[in-house]
Formats: structure tokens, C-alpha cells, sequence
């Protein structure tokens, strides 16, 4: 069974720093790539970043370039979301997903910019993330 968990969630302030881990089991790890998304108040899920193998980033919103980082650890099955300089807009539940697919992939896009979720085959709960300002 496929089994993605994220976790690290919670209560920061602007301009703290979280670490947010997505563990992932019932799947060849190094076959997927694990992907973040995000899901505001109010607002429909979007893409944030995707990881392919260890070195192969996608990034599907602008405004978290320079803030958040995505790291694969093989040896654990974990994907690893850095987050620094919080924002009160990044304020979201935060989802993990995995296809086997590369991020630039067109399952990836059609969840990122089309809102096609269920073009990507594996989503764990999520783990929320609060900023205050």
C-alpha cells in the first residue's frame, strides 16, 4: 500500500524558518518523483516545487523561489521541504504527492496549473502550516 505522510506543520511566526518531511512507503522511492503542494484558506490547491531522483527540481510558483527548498533523502524514502523567511501568505495546508512521472511531467502540470488533481497518482494528508504576522 502507498503511503505518504507528511508532518513538521505548525504555528510560526513571519519570518521563521520550518522544515516539513513527507514520508513515503509501499513504493520503489528512486522510481517517483515527490512533489509539494499547498492549499490556502479559501483557496484552490496549487503546486509549489517537485523533486525528481536527488537533483531535479521543479518549481511550479514563483513566489517561493529563494524561500523554500526541497531536499530527497533516498536512504530514508523522505522528502524534506525547507521553508524559511514564513510569510503570513504561505499560511496553508501543506500536501505531499508522488507519480512516476518527473515533475516536468505533464501529471504534475495538469495538477499544478489545471487543477487536475487526480492526474497525479498518490497524495498523503496534509500538515498545516500557520504565520502569524
Amino acid at each position: 500500500e502507498v503511503q505518504l505522510q507528511a508532518s513538521g506543520g505548525g504555528l510560526v511566526q513571519a519570518g521563521g524558518s520550518l522544515r516539513l518531511s513527507c514520508a513515503t512507503s509501499g513504493f520503489r522511492f528512486d522510481d517517483y518523483a515527490i512533489g509539494w503542494f499547498r492549499q490556502a484558506p479559501g483557496q484552490t490547491r496549487e503546486g509549489v516545487l517537485c523533486i525528481s531522483g536527488t537533483d531535479d527540481i521543479t518549481y511550479y510558483t514563483d513566489s517561493v523561489k529563494g524561500r523554500f527548498a526541497i531536499h530527497s533523502d533516498n536512504a530514508e524514502n523522505t522528502v524534506y521541504l525547507q521553508i524559511s523567511t514564513l510569510k503570513p501568505e504561505d499560511t496553508a495546508v501543506y500536501y505531499c504527492a508522488a507519480d512516476p512521472q518527473p515533475c516536468w511531467g505533464s501529471p504534475w502540470y495538469d495538477a499544478s496549473i489545471y487543477k487536475r488533481y487526480a492526474a497525479v497518482d498518490h497524495w498523503g494528508k496534509g500538515t498545516l502550516v500557520t504565520v502569524s504576522s
